[in-house]
């Protein structure tokens, strides 16, 4: 096994150049390196391999699969790494881990080597910690710095690693290195607000973080990383869509309402953390398909709700709880461009708080409407509800459509009516 070095043709190692011309078969892990292409003719690459595999881990073990059953047909095979097969280089810890295989290996500089060169900085003496950035909530918990991140070749590893900070560095930037030692090469400092946003990562991107405010979060991270390895490992969780999470999400949401009525503290953590796995693991399968990771979630909902409290963040006043669902409902009026003040009510609800919902607005807007008579007293509501169950059961009506139906011709009235006041 031999590294190609950082960078270009100019930094393989003569020892490894040597090895290629002698070996009867060349096996490439990428071909995306800028020093391989010399050493392309005739070898084997497994870039098909990434695409092929369902996770990073799945494919490193078809390589080395690949790679053990090609030395017992020849003896002998070289296997080319970018960089030094020594750093960050899983198929190197597989290799080492075959009983039946010998391995010699022909170091190679590194990233490393040319990343201290541009930050000028000792990693001895300065105590750098390096962390896979594809792993980062795991590896930097606990951490403060000095890290350097390597392999943050997406912009979901780069939300990720900002999900992993409670607080960003003092200074609020982080230098960014990338495709060092290359005419591309570029050296920038990065707002750690906008990191995930303001850089287009590559492979050959790496983060250099001297100080962060806090440490890394730990359990939040650590349950993100175990959301992600259920969903590659377990046959469950890989079978899963939004869809078929909806009636689990539910079910918890209804349970965590159980544990709120039944007063047990344990419990009621116990359920929200079910509701929280639901929150992440939706999240996992949008990020899998490029669209949000829970990093985009926590955003959204943290600049929604500096929006909606401008009586907390804006000078705005409003000392009432009403005063603030005025403020709140006119914010998001506004944000959602919505004619109607039924609009955004969600048909899912069940019927009962739909009704509620559809008659709060309407009361809301000053819309009067004729009254069912004066009905049971406060204390005898629920009884009648029940009772009215029970009609409904006698006459083989589903009382949940029923109330829905009811209350959809209302709500169009409504909106009739709402339309003609202007």
């Amino acid at each position: 096994m031999a590294g190609l070095g950082p960078a270009g043709p100019d930094l393989v190692p003569l020892a490894a150049a040597a090895a290629i011309e002698q070996a009867a078969s060349v096996f490439v892990r990428t071909a995306r390196h800028p020093a391989a292409a010399p050493y392309l003719g005739g070898a084997v690459t497994f870039d098909a391999v990434y695409d092929d595999a369902p996770s990073l881990d799945a494919a490193y073990r078809a390589m080395v699969d690949r790679l053990v059953a090609a030395a017992a047909r020849h003896g002998e095979v070289v296997y080319l790494v970018p960089g030094s097969p020594l750093v960050a280089e899983r198929t190197v810890e597989l290799l080492r881990a075959e009983a039946d295989v010998e391995l010699r290996v022909i170091p190679a500089p590194s990233f490393l080597d040319l990343a201290w060169d541009r930050l000028a900085v000792d990693p001895l003496r300065a105590g750098v910690r390096l962390v896979d950035g594809q792993r980062f909530a795991a590896e930097a918990a606990g951490e403060r710095g000095p890290l350097l991140v390597a392999q943050c070749d997406s912009p979901n590893v780069l939300s990720e690693v900002k999900l992993a900070v409670d607080d960003g560095p003092p200074a609020a930037y982080v230098t960014v290195l990338q495709r060092l030692g290359l005419p591309g090469e570029e050296i920038t400092e990065v707002a750690w607000a906008e990191l995930d946003r303001a850089v287009e990562p590559d492979h050959l991107t790496t983060l250099w973080v001297p100080e962060l405010a806090a440490p890394v979060g730990r359990e939040l991270v650590a349950f993100g990383e175990l959301v992600r390895t259920l969903r590659e490992r377990c046959p469950w969780d890989r079978q899963q869509t939004h869809q078929s999470l909806r009636r689990h999400l539910l079910e918890e949401a209804y349970e965590t309402v159980e544990a709120i009525d039944g007063g047990d503290a344990d419990h009621l953590a116990e359920e929200l953390g079910d509701v929280l796995f639901q929150v992440f693991f939706h999240a996992r399968l949008a990020a899998e398909a490029g669209q949000f990771t829970v990093a985009d979630v926590a955003r959204g909902i943290t600049e929604k709700l500096v929006r909606r409290h401008p009586h907390v963040f804006a000078g705005v006043v409003a000392d009432t709880p009403a005063e603030v669902v005025a403020n709140w409902e006119a914010i998001k009026a506004a944000e959602k461009g919505r004619s109607s003040v039924m609009d955004g009510i969600p048909a899912a609800l069940p019927s009962l708080l739909h009704a509620l919902k559809v008659q709060r607005r309407a009361a809301s807007a000053g819309y009067s409407w004729p009254p069912a008579g004066d009905g049971p007293a406060t204390a005898d509501l629920g009884p009648a509800l029940f009772a009215l169950v029970d009609v409904a059961r006698r006459a083989d009506v589903d009382p949940e459509a029923a109330l829905r139906h009811a209350t959809v011709a209302f709500r169009d009235g409504f909106r009739s009516w709402e339309t003609s006041v202007g």
